[in-house]
């Protein structure tokens, strides 16, 4: 198990990681996630012992790594460029840490034809990865990072260089690949549907500390404050009651069974509201078509708020339409009162 107690990290009198304090069990996959510039890669790195803590520990199964070098943590590490070596082939980059632990050839042939088998890169031993995409790269990457068999694997914004459905399927993949080999990993991304689909749990940083820890459902339902629910894609919040399984606010009622009754404030996606028969009508102001849905912006009550649509139905800028309430889009941050 890996547990951070208390670590901080200046840069001068900058300080980059405050007080933080986390823990992830072995097999499990912790995603740091957070906004550029929150530390988040800054603590990955302190962890791995790339930077100097100014106070507080990091351990493994209870042993002070304090004074542990890099390259004798037993930590692999994965970063968003890759750092492939160019001159070595497939099978070569994946085989350097075995080979420099000193592995028979054998076992290093059996253990590299595994993992690019793993990855999905099954008999491309032989490339050079100058000739390989970027998704490409990145697995053999994580290929290279989970050879020695790390008991911990370091990963900091392993999917960002890509673009966007290439990072979608990456990060399933990545997510498979993580369960299967058992791996115990620490994630740093600043994408929360990344975050949500690779780790068990999720800790929010901001400013240098741990806003929030939790199951990345808990954290999507329950964000602790109304900066993290921001974060987390939330533009409106409004009071509301729930009761029952139901909650109301001002644009209708909607079932959300994993909320306690009581006042509450609700925090609201662009996806809470949706356009539809609801009590709140407003007039379209503005459309952006995205892949599956549009999104509009809706002038209501001297305000403007995100609404969605399928793309067949949109209705033009100037129009008038109607908003329902969707749970889906639904975060509950606090009781009110």
């Amino acid at each position: 198990m890996l547990r951070v107690a208390g670590l901080t990290v200046h840069y001068g009198a900058f300080v980059a990681v405050s007080d933080v304090d986390i823990e992830v069990a072995d097999g499990a996959v912790l995603a740091l996630l957070g906004p550029s510039g929150c530390g988040k890669s800054t603590l990955l790195r302190a962890v791995a012992g790339l930077e100097q803590a100014a106070a507080g520990a990091v351990s493994w199964d209870g042993a002070d790594l304090s004074h542990v070098p890099v390259h004798r943590r037993g930590f692999g590490l994965v970063f968003q460029d890759g750092q492939l070596f160019p001159h070595r082939d497939v099978a070569g980059n994946v085989a350097f840490g075995l080979r420099m632990r000193g592995d028979a050839p054998a076992s290093r042939r059996a253990r590299v034809a595994e993992l690019l088998d793993l990855v999905g890169l099954a008999g491309y031993g032989d490339r050079s990865v100058t000739e390989l995409s970027g998704g490409e790269q990145q697995r053999v990457a994580l290929a290279r990072a989970l050879a020695p068999r790390p008991r911990l694997l370091l990963l900091d914004e392993p999917l960002s260089a890509l673009d966007r459905a290439l990072r979608d399927q990456l990060a399933l993949d990545l997510a498979r690949v993580l369960r299967t080999a058992g791996t115990t990993a620490l994630v740093v991304t600043h994408d929360h549907d990344e975050a949500f689909t690779l780790a068990d749990r999720v800790a929010v940083m901001r400013a240098g500390r741990i806003s929030q820890t939790g199951h990345p459902a808990e954290v999507w339902r329950h964000p602790v404050d109304e900066n993290t629910a921001r974060f987390l894609g939330c533009g409106l919040f409004v009071p509301a009651v729930v009761d029952s399984g139901l909650v109301t606010c001002e644009f209708g009622t909607a079932p959300l069974p994993w909320a306690a009754p009581g006042p509450v404030v609700l925090g609201l996606r662009p996806s809470a509201l949706r356009v539809g028969d609801g009590p709140v009508g407003g007039t379209v102001s503005a459309r952006v078509h995205r892949h599956d849905h549009a999104r509009l912006m809706v002038e209501t009550g001297g305000r403007t708020v995100d609404a969605v649509v399928g793309i067949a139905d949109a209705p033009e800028v100037g129009a008038h339409v109607r908003l329902t309430l969707v749970p889906d889009g639904v975060a509950v941050l606090s009781r009110r009162g």
